[in-house]
């Protein structure tokens, strides 16, 4: 348990990029559709390229196949788990503040629990409150910097965040089931194909996998929106967006959920998400000159810190 919290922890310090620098590129102003649909265009190569320098033509190859294989199923899950969730996450910047994004969007943290009992996973109790205690202390930091604010976004953003949060985890699990489901599935989960292939537990082959199938997503979005052309300093700024929270953030998340053999470790992993929110507010206070946390915002970040420890503490 240990081990997949550290690999979600770090995946966290490197999401936490996401926030950062989109709420650096709208205050320059610029297309959302671009910030978003750029960073996979920028993942598709460096994600390539990442598998030929590690493996070889043979793991790419191996890696297009289990593509062709499965075509429908990694549109779907790329569609959802990539398009879906960051579209929402970067239209949300065009009408709420960014504080707004970074509050609504640890709602995926409770978002998960829901989506592992839509696929007919049952999660243990003792996680659920866990997990609530961890929400908690996101929502005090929040609070406290909401405090802040004059004005409290648009509800469309917070309707867009919200989508964005249970798109996520959805498109992860269901890679997660695609690997560790097996035979016997009924409902929805025998609908899913079983890929029983070792590589999808390193992290870099599924996230190469679902950022190809998001990009019929991206091109009917790009298509329908026709947005104006990018800034260079956005393109500059969504290419370190899809380097550091594309790739390697969700290269290192993808894996720790891999490893994750029941559904109290996969609550759990994605539990550690909620560091996002203490990244970010780092990261905002040493780059964007943000204010640093009151005493409700410190009481908020100890509390998802405990939440976490008792994720360790209490074993299945």
């Amino acid at each position: 348990m240990a081990r997949l919290l550290l690999l979600g922890a770090m995946a966290a310090l490197f999401f936490s990029s996401t926030f950062v620098l989109n709420r650096a590129m709208s205050l320059e102003g610029g297309p959302w559709v671009w910030s978003a649909g750029l960073r996979y265009a920028f993942m598709l190569p460096i994600l390539a390229v990442w598998t030929l320098a590690s493996g070889g033509p043979r793991a790419l190859g191996a890696t297009l196949r289990l593509f062709a294989e499965h075509p429908v199923f990694w549109t779907l899950a790329g569609s959802v788990g990539f398009g879906v969730f960051y579209a929402g996450v970067t239209l949300a910047s065009v009408f709420s503040p960014g504080w707004v994004v970074a509050t609504t969007w640890q709602s995926t943290i409770l978002a998960t629990p829901v989506v592992l009992a839509l696929l007919g996973r049952k999660v243990p109790a003792k996680g659920l409150l866990f997990t609530a205690l961890i929400f908690a202390g996101i929502v005090l930091v929040n609070v406290e910097q909401a405090g802040q604010a004059a004005d409290l976004g648009s509800l469309w953003g917070v309707a867009a965040v919200l989508v964005a949060a249970f798109a996520y985890p959805l498109g992860n699990q269901l890679v997660w089931e695609a690997r560790h489901g097996g035979g016997g599935r009924t409902g929805l989960l025998s609908r899913i194909p079983h890929i029983a292939q070792p590589a999808l537990d390193a992290g870099r082959a599924p996230t190469l996998l679902l950022t190809i199938g998001s990009i019929p997503f991206w091109l009917c979005l790009v298509a329908a929106t026709q947005p104006p052309p990018p800034s260079a300093g956005q393109v500059a700024r969504t290419a370190l967006v899809a380097l550091f929270s594309g790739v390697i953030a969700t290269t290192l998340f993808l894996r720790a959920r891999s490893r994750a053999k029941t559904a109290y470790e996969l609550a759990a992993t994605d539990a550690t998400q909620s560091l996002e929110v203490v990244f970010s507010l780092l990261g905002e206070t040493l780059l964007l000159a943000a204010p640093w946390p009151g005493i409700m915002g410190a009481a908020g970040i100890a509390l998802a810190v405990v939440g976490l420890v008792l994720y360790v503490c209490r074993q299945v």
